[in-house]
């Protein structure tokens, strides 16, 4: 019983750490809409090229012109790059381009040796930009008027050299309620988002490409999207390059001025998240796995041994306290996210479900890249079974 009150009490610390630092986090994480009059207020705005990779994105590219188009900052254009797609996106784009100049479309050149896809389009893009400032969006995000303004008065107010703003993610199925938050709830409860700014090591480092924002300036002297080519999770690869190269990154709190909704099916949420999952470790094993470890043993194995350790082993009450403890504190930690991002607050309850799940996919995720044919994304599959290598398997042409 020894070795389980000790344990419990370690589970208790951690827990105890999540919540403590998801509080001081919602102080750091500040609202990307609060900057926006500083954005208004230029009196020569600079011009910001909004560079958008799109393969097979006919049915979510519309409407994302459409917002952006509809921006208050009146210096910018938009440049959207096709990436072989094959369901008439790049159509799409040409018809909303004639209506309305800042926009423009390019032709993606086919994919090179060694380059992951959404990188190789975002490095082509780059060379089409003419700005002074660089935006790179998903084709999938829904802008608010505010979002370009808010993000360059962000980018001033805060003097970084680039920055990443988190979407509100739009969650409807299931499966997307049960899987999507946990994104958040591993950033905003292991990360101290203060040590992203004030700290020197890209250690304390994180983004989300669903907007990501440079200094033209600033994403040259990195190596652009050219030094993490091989990379699947680009938007954290390149954001530690920023904090190499010694400049500033900040990310803020975009849920009043973007929405996204990543995966909008069971399959989507599968593919998506276990072609993150397994290269967002660079392949260490041990590192995935102790985090995996840490997960679960704070948000899923409370659940499980209150009832047994209550009414079929009957532990002391000491133990018994410890694991309501922990119960209170996940529910907690659930709600706060539920609130600020206004989720369902029926889902807090089903938390142990929800890392169930999870569990699933990271081991999903690291049987396919070392011991299936690959990680698939954007009907491309890549091997990343190699030290720090990665190689197209097949590239399926044909929307799925």
């Amino acid at each position: 019983m020894d070795f389980l009150l000790y344990y419990q009490y370690v589970v208790l610390f951690i827990l105890g750490f999540m919540l403590l630092n998801l509080v001081i986090n919602n102080f750091v994480f500040k609202n990307m809409e609060n900057y926006s009059s500083i954005g208004q207020a230029l009196k020569n705005p600079p011009l910001i090229s909004i560079l958008i990779p799109a393969r097979n994105e006919a049915e979510n590219i519309s409407r994302c012109l459409k917002s952006l188009l509809k921006q208050d900052y009146p210096n910018m254009e938009i440049i959207v790059l096709d990436d072989n797609s094959s369901d008439g996106t790049g159509k799409v784009v040409e018809e909303i381009a004639q209506k309305d100049n800042r926009v423009r479309l390019v032709d993606g050149a086919p994919l090179e040796d060694g380059w992951i896809g959404k990188n190789f389009a975002s490095h082509q893009l780059a060379k089409h930009a003419k700005g002074e400032f660089f935006i790179f969006t998903d084709a999938d995000t829904l802008h608010f008027p505010k979002t370009v303004s808010s993000a360059l008065g962000a980018l001033i107010a805060t003097k970084v050299d680039a920055l990443s703003t988190y979407p509100r993610q739009i969650m409807v199925t299931f499966a997307e309620r049960m899987t999507v938050p946990i994104i958040n709830t591993a950033l905003q409860c292991f990360i101290p988002f203060i040590l992203i700014k004030k700290s020197k090591s890209p250690l304390f480092c994180t983004a989300l490409g669903q907007f990501m924002m440079f200094k033209r300036g600033t994403y040259e002297k990195i190596g652009g999207y050219e030094s993490i080519k091989g990379h699947l999770v680009d938007d954290i690869q390149i954001s530690k390059r920023v904090k190499k190269e010694g400049l500033k990154f900040m990310v803020f709190d975009g849920r009043n001025t973007i929405f996204c909704r990543m995966y909008k099916n069971l399959k989507g949420v599968i593919i998506g998240l276990a072609k993150s999952i397994y290269p967002a470790f660079n392949g260490n094993i041990l590192a995935l796995f102790s985090f995996t470890g840490v997960l679960t043993a704070t948000l899923l194995v409370p659940f499980v041994l209150l009832p047994l350790g209550a009414f079929l082993f009957d532990w002391p009450a000491a133990i018994i306290r410890l694991m309501i403890i922990q119960v209170i504190i996940v529910l907690a930690i659930k709600t706060m996210f539920a609130i600020r991002y206004k989720q369902r607050m029926l889902d807090i309850l089903l938390a142990p479900v929800s890392m169930a799940i999870i569990d699933a996919l990271i081991f999903l995720s690291f049987f396919q890249a070392k011991y299936g044919e690959g990680l698939s994304w954007k009907g491309r599959v890549y091997d990343v079974s190699g030290n720090n290598k990665t190689t197209l398997v097949r590239e399926n042409h044909q929307v799925s």
